[in-house]
């Protein structure tokens, strides 16, 4: 250990690490067991649409203004509070239906809710990893690849157990099972993330006005406006992202159902594509970088998509879709560590919560649409007719990087732009990622 450099503190890190995988998996428990419930209680696709707009607007909301409240609130403190009320939601699903009382706009509303509490605490640990990396004495870049491991890694599990315990258990135990990991990853950020001053409230912060908060938005907001690569990249997601929604919340379960072994299918098929981003993430790992970044990531997100959705339209059992959904599990999982390094690369500390924002709104501003599209698609075209709709768009938005000159960019890295306007060279700790759900 260098002399004047602190102790390695890994506590830290390996808590949020081991809250975040809990979390997710719990999250994949929810992405299985809401639509599957609507469906089994309703036998609408419509209202399982309409159940996605409720759950994912709150999302795009709260990224939209909540930046400079993570800031002022700390880290920690809205890690802990986000799972707490997202636990406290799902579990009432369940629950009010035991007791007779649960109607639809309650199930919207406690959804709504849950979609206004997730992203503040899925913003909240990921923008803590450089810091607490450092705390660790570990490099940016392997804090970075562990998280988003771990995350491929419970999303896949999740998926897996969510369709084997809705068969065997029902989904409404599967939800009171997502509202306990929710309070573990809240214990989880509590008890471990202690003494990290990046987790605290920003003492600086001027104080608290509408003017100020205001003007902290927009820096946020001015900065990824000002960045054409960042752009390019939030406009392509918005458009994955929004269709994703779709198919996660109404068409993959409305087609499980429909035309393949129902619950079980539909978690080993959600499994084998988390399987995929998983293999797919160390591969790039280990040989992807030596490649250049934008053919690797022109290549990949075009084979991620848009052929799961024709291949579900055409086909009527679960072998071609299984396959085809590991495929691009594995060219999907070699987009996020290029846009995690792009990002890495562009962001300064100072702005890193504000720019996150940002990101995380613009990236996921479709997937309210998404997913109420689907269900009136699937309602009006049937279920076909959807995923070809559907898959059209997702097509057509993954050829961007083979389109605009601003995908030129993603080659090295940019100078940075600070807060006052003034350029410095070289890369800076981390905002979030512009993350594709497709990984």
């Amino acid at each position: 250990m260098d002399e004047g450099r602190p102790p390695a503190r890994r506590t830290p890190l390996a808590a949020v690490l081991a809250a975040n995988s809990i979390s997710t998996a719990g999250t994949s428990l929810t992405l299985i067991g809401v639509p599957w419930f609507v469906l089994e209680t309703t036998g609408s696709a419509g209202r399982a649409g309409v159940v996605a707009f409720c759950a994912t607007l709150p999302i795009v909301v709260a990224a939209l203004v909540g930046g400079p409240l993570i800031d002022r609130l700390g880290r920690r403190r809205v890690a802990v509070a986000s799972d707490a009320v997202c636990g406290a939601t799902v579990a009432a699903i369940p629950l009010l239906q035991y007791a007779g009382a649960l109607e639809f706009w309650m199930l919207c509303a406690l959804m709504a809710l849950n979609g206004l509490a997730h992203t503040p605490g899925n913003t909240a640990r990921y923008v803590l990893v450089p810091d607490l990396a450092e705390h660790a004495g570990t490099t940016l870049a392997r804090a970075a690849s562990l998280f988003d491991a771990v995350s491929r890694g419970a999303r896949m599990v999740g998926a897996a157990l969510a369709g084997v315990l809705i068969a065997v258990v029902g989904a409404e135990t599967v939800l009171l099972l997502d509202a306990a990991t929710f309070a573990l990853s809240a214990l989880l950020v509590a008890a471990g993330v202690r003494g990290i001053r990046a987790a605290e409230p920003r003492k600086a912060a001027a104080p608290v006005s509408l003017r100020s908060y205001r003007a902290e938005l927009k820096e946020g907001y001015a900065y990824l406006l000002g960045n054409r690569l960042l752009l390019a990249v939030v406009v392509m997601v918005m458009f994955m992202n929004g269709t994703d929604q779709g198919w996660n919340a109404v068409l993959l379960p409305v087609h499980a159902e429909g035309e393949l072994g129902g619950s079980k299918d539909l978690g080993l098929l959600t499994a084998l594509f988390g399987a995929g981003g998983l293999t797919g993430a160390l591969l790039y790992g280990s040989v992807g970088h030596r490649f250049s970044r934008r053919t690797v990531f022109a290549v990949c997100v075009v084979l991620c998509g848009a052929p799961r959705f024709v291949v579900a339209a055409l086909t009527g059992t679960t072998l071609p879709l299984a396959v085809t959904m590991a495929l691009g599990g594995i060219a999907g999982g070699m987009l996020n560590p290029i846009l995690t390094t792009v990002t890495y690369e562009r962001v300064p500390e100072e702005l890193r919560s504000r720019v996150s924002g940002a990101l995380t709104a613009g990236c996921e501003l479709a997937m309210p649409v998404g997913g109420l599209a689907a269900g009136l698609l699937a309602e009006g075209l049937g279920a076909t007719g959807a995923l070809l709709a559907m898959g059209g768009v997702y097509f057509l938005a993954t050829l961007s990087p083979l389109v605009f000159p601003a995908w030129r960019e993603m080659e090295g890295p940019a100078p940075q732009v600070s807060s006052s306007g003034s350029c410095h060279p070289g890369p800076g700790p981390a905002a979030r990622t512009p993350h594709s759900s497709v990984s």
